[in-house]
């Protein structure tokens, strides 16, 4: 995420859109609660899948920036289904 946010270190449209969508979903794949979740040995499934579905949509979003092609469509979907953190800047990372 660092290196995403040297690099776009001013974006705007999509691109700043999609930079701050894979700031959230590094946030949230880095939660706590999943890791004390998997822990304690309470739906450790819902736990990993979370992690992991958060994590791919970074991986796919970092993907899309590098290759200047994020879909504005999947990006949309994306962006309404965990509207935490709605004032995150992707700058932060910096």
């Amino acid at each position: 995420m660092a290196a995403l946010a040297r690099r776009f270190d001013d974006a705007t449209g999509t691109t700043l859109r999609a930079l701050n969508q894979a700031a959230h979903e590094l946030l949230l794949a880095q939660s706590s609660d999943w890791a004390f979740i998997m822990s304690r040995g309470t739906v450790v499934n819902y736990a990993v899948q979370r992690t992991r579905s958060h994590l791919a949509r970074f991986l796919r979003l970092a993907r899309e920036l590098d290759a200047a092609r994020v879909d504005p469509a999947w990006l949309a979907e994306v962006e309404a289904r965990d509207t935490v953190f709605p004032a995150l800047d992707y700058r932060v990372f910096r």
